[in-house]
């Protein structure tokens, strides 16, 4: 009894911290979750074999939550995952971890869940493994159904959907890694009103513009340099972000600015990491 599933990437438009509300939209990174149930009643063996010395606790939370579901609890589970996203830099790499274990668990089982039922279960997975704040519903909602998501993370609402283009990604990550349960909220909750009209913006359509207005000052407020997100403009970038609560930032721009960007971007510390725009769902592999 085996389940394998995969889930693509998010990045930030808006970060819903300071203010239960968020967006975000896809990205082509992703993350492969494989399942073995074994006949060791609430026992988890969990391996993220693309970053060994993380803890596993969030895929343990998913497992136990989807026996749970489905009754069937006397089940345990070995579960292996494999990702190109870098982990704890802002990417949503929990998001998407959950939303493949789950999959990659209900068909183990040789069971159905809905979409809504996928993302619930992966985002109290997260909150019982406290990492996250508001639950990530956002994050989750667009590495599960690809495309632009406006979402209201405290009701769990999806409030508007976008059709993305096929546009680059470019992901500046720096070295140093950044969790969620040692984020400044106070700091953030200081520039709730300026979130405020970013999220507005991002349901209006304008996500775009609500991405870099929601990067320059959740950036500020966290003590990030802003040239990055401001030299990518000057090229000519259609958007530029802190992702998440950093440190990665993201930049949206055509195909053809790539080389551009590309070399602008080297002069900063970190990784650039080459992505595209993603509309595909998860699935079951």
């Amino acid at each position: 009894m085996t389940g394998e599933a995969l889930a693509h990437g998010a990045a930030t438009i808006v970060n819903a911290i300071p203010i239960g509300k968020g967006a975000a939209f896809g990205i082509n990174l992703w993350t492969r979750a494989r399942v073995e149930l074994t006949d060791e009643s609430g026992v988890v063996r969990g391996e993220i074999r693309s970053d060994p010395g993380e803890g596993t606790l969030l895929i343990e939370r998913c497992v136990l939550r989807v026996l749970r579901h489905f009754g069937e609890e006397r089940y345990g589970a070995r579960v292996v995952t494999d990702s190109n996203i870098p982990i704890a830099r802002g990417l949503k790499s929990n998001s998407v971890a959950a939303n493949a274990v789950v999959l990659a668990m209900a068909s183990a089982l040789g069971r159905k869940l809905s979409d809504i039922q996928a993302l619930n279960l992966g985002v109290d997975a997260a909150l019982e493994a406290k990492t996250t704040i508001t639950g990530s519903f956002d994050d989750a909602s667009a590495s599960y159904f690809g495309n632009v998501v406006v979402t209201n993370n405290l009701r769990r609402q999806i409030l508007r959907t976008f059709t993305i283009e096929d546009l680059d990604v470019l992901l500046l990550v720096p070295k140093a890694k950044s969790y969620t349960s040692k984020s400044d909220v106070g700091a953030m909750k200081l520039v709730a009103e300026q979130v405020e009209v970013a999220h507005r913006e991002a349901r209006r359509g304008n996500f775009w513009a609500a991405m870099t207005l929601n990067g320059l000052v959740l950036s500020a407020c966290l003590g990030y340099s802003t040239e990055p997100i401001v030299e990518s403009l000057r090229r000519g970038a259609l958007a530029a972000g802190l992702s998440g609560k950093g440190p990665a930032m993201a930049v949206v721009a055509e195909r053809a600015l790539r080389g551009e960007l590309l070399n602008a971007l080297r002069a900063y510390d970190g990784e650039v990491i080459v992505s595209k725009t993603n509309r595909e769902r998860a699935r079951v592999c």
